[in-house]
């Protein structure tokens, strides 16, 4: 029976058109920006916050931590306060998509940020999962 069921999920997958078999859920932009002076200026971040349906002010939060410097959001753009390549922004917002946005059970991105109890977790709409965070912000 196992036989036959194997062969049918074969061939269900091989019907599957390959654009939907490769496309993601989530595809998060690349940052935006331009160095200024001996700032960093992000012109997308917010964007970026949006399509991940986290709370900007935290995704900044946790920028400053990874990069160890200050800056503030004004209006639509973020400034750092010092020169960062957008190769290692773009290395933290996907350390931070992982860590904050995508389940750790099913791999979708349908989660929500609660605090029960005064601990922060992920709580999965997809696949009810349910689990602590272990990053400090």
């Amino acid at each position: 029976m196992t036989d036959d069921y194997n062969a049918l999920l074969n061939r269900a997958k091989e019907k599957i058109p390959e654009e939907l078999a490769q496309t993601e859920r989530l595809e998060i932009p690349k940052v935006k920006g331009h160095v200024q002076g001996t700032k960093t200026i992000i012109v997308n971040l917010l964007q970026i916050a949006k399509i991940t349906d986290r709370d900007p002010a935290h995704l900044l939060k946790f920028l400053l931590k990874e990069l160890a410097t200050a800056g503030e959001t004004k209006g639509q753009n973020t400034t750092f306060n010092n020169k960062i390549p957008s190769k290692k922004l773009n290395e933290k917002i996907e350390k931070y998509t992982k860590l904050f946005v995508i389940c750790k059970e099913c791999g979708k991105p349908e989660t929500k940020l609660i605090k029960e109890d005064g601990i922060n977790q992920i709580k999965c709409n997809a696949c009810g999962a349910k689990y602590t965070i272990h990053y400090r912000l």
